[in-house]
């Protein structure tokens, strides 16, 4: 399965020129039908549809087609319905124009500072009176199917851009690790060889006599203990492993970003651990400069479903 981002974008449109020829109560031959698809990154799915009020019976169709494809993202849906009638206008009937009359005069009656029908007005009423209402639903499913297939191709593209990324960025926090392994036993070794000279130094000052071996096996454990408690292997280790995750589940695909978001905040927690317990400055700066990798790694993290 592919790894696909919360950030895409899609648009189509369809001429009803290219349906059925016009029937009384058929699509308008010169009606242009759009449909625009956004989406941004968001924890959830949350979907929006700004419709035309002639398709808002069509919003569960549309809500239920796009839930079946897509997780999560910020998605607002637009569809436009625009009509160009007036190209093929067609007289006003005798009885149309006699009854808008009458209508006229019994308004005038009553309100007598009303404005009198205009010759546009007369024809925009007559032509929506003799056309009945056509039902767009078929023609938008099939058109908003087609955008939600473009904009799940330009997911796909953005979620493999931002896959090769969070490899390159894994690849780099394993070169660090790498370069941090071979520290640990040697600063070991010596944060207990340092801790035992300060030991038997201290017992000189204090006596004058020589260290008793009583105190020497007392200071053997003490700087054991310490070198232990700034010993990163485990930690250099648990790293590997979560990196490891990432790799097998960017390779995958599928619906991972939530996965992702823990292992990222895995990773901050050994690198933070590193720090506080580095002993020397070259691991300092190893645990700062993985710590910056592990930032960039969560910002693109937040874009992927």
């Amino acid at each position: 399965m592919s790894v696909y981002s919360m950030t895409g974008y899609a648009t189509v449109q369809s001429s009803m020129a290219q349906s059925a020829p016009e029937t009384e109560s058929g699509p308008d031959a010169n009606s242009r039908l759009g449909v625009e698809i956004r989406s941004v990154n968001s924890r959830f799915l949350d979907l929006a549809f700004r419709l035309p009020d002639e398709l808002r019976q069509a919003e569960p169709a549309l809500r239920e087609l796009l839930t079946g494809k897509l997780k999560r993202g910020k998605v607002e849906v637009r569809v436009s319905l625009e009509s160009a009638s007036s190209g093929n206008l067609r007289a006003p009937s005798s009885a149309t124009l006699q009854r808008l009359g009458s209508l006229e005069d019994s308004i005038k009656s009553w309100l007598p500072q009303a404005g009198a029908l205009s010759v546009a007005d007369i024809l925009r009423i007559a032509t929506n009176e003799d056309k009945k209402p056509h039902d767009y639903s078929d023609e938008l499913l099939k058109l908003a199917k087609k955008a939600l297939k473009e904009l799940m191709a330009a997911r796909e593209r953005e979620g493999a851009r931002l896959a090769e990324m969070l490899l390159d960025r894994t690849a780099q926090l394993r070169a660090l690790a790498a370069l941090a392994v071979p520290m640990v036993p040697k600063l070991v070794e010596q944060q207990k060889t340092r801790f035992l000279e300060r030991w038997k130094e201290a017992m000189a000052l204090s006596d004058g006599g020589a260290l008793p071996e009583i105190a020497q096996d007392r200071a053997l454990t003490e700087a054991t203990a310490f070198a232990i408690r700034i010993d990163v292997a485990e930690e250099i280790t648990r790293l590997s492993s979560h990196l490891d995750e990432i790799d097998r589940l960017l390779a995958g695909g599928g619906e991972l970003g939530k996965r992702l978001d823990f292992l990222i905040q895995e990773l901050h927690r050994e690198a933070n651990t590193l720090g506080s317990k580095s002993a020397s400055l070259e691991l300092t700066r190893i645990s700062v400069d993985m710590k910056v990798l592990i930032e960039q790694i969560r910002e693109q993290v937040q874009n992927i479903e």
